[in-house]
């Protein structure tokens, strides 16, 4: 099924080119449903592994990442900024490395493998086109998000899905990326605001 591998990329490649930072999060749940829904799509029938996945990617990707990034961000004292500056070099940059990123994908690829490679290596290139021209903290703990979501994805283009600490590893990371990444964020402003004082 290739429709949630086109939602997640829409939910990718449209906030960098038209929103502003404080809908990041709502972009990143809907990538981890996204995610959910490939990763059913892939495994087929109900395993005991996809079934954690899923549970991890409803909890932690769709529910507390995006609250903790909510929060930073409400913290900020500029939540209109752009989430990637309105640069019309930066948007053929991005328009290329998306299209080079499919044309890596595909060789000798069966259609769904082709086209799961380049999201990732599309999601891949945005994140870090946004980390190399924005020096926001929201917009490139948003790009490192997305990034690890790029590698969740990937996990489904294995026969067999990755083992369950190597699971839990990645999802302890997207955790720590997301709460210290926040946490930095808030006490950046809060620190500023102090000694402004």
């Amino acid at each position: 099924m290739t429709v949630p591998l086109i939602i997640f990329l829409v939910a990718v490649v449209v906030p960098i080119f038209f929103s502003k930072i404080r809908s990041a999060p709502v972009w990143l749940v809907i990538q981890a449903l996204a995610l959910g829904w490939n990763g059913l799509a892939h495994h087929g029938e109900l395993s005991l592994h996809s079934a954690i996945a899923f549970l991890e990617l409803l909890v932690l990707r769709a529910a507390i990442a995006p609250i903790l990034l909510r929060r930073a961000i409400d913290q900020r004292a500029e939540p209109n900024l752009d989430l990637m500056p309105s640069n019309l070099f930066a948007w053929v940059i991005a328009i290329t490395l998306i299209v080079l990123a499919f044309k890596f994908g595909a060789p000798s690829m069966s259609d769904r493998q082709a086209l799961t490679l380049g999201v990732v290596g599309a999601t891949v290139a945005v994140a870090l086109l946004l980390l190399s021209n924005n020096n926001s903290p929201p917009s490139q703990l948003v790009a490192m998000l997305v990034l690890e979501n790029a590698i969740a994805l990937f996990e489904s283009t294995f026969p067999e899905p990755w083992p369950l600490p190597v699971h839990g590893a990645l999802s302890a990371i997207y955790l720590l990326t997301a709460g210290v990444g926040s946490w930095l964020i808030a006490t950046r402003d809060t620190v500023a605001v102090e000694d402004q004082t």
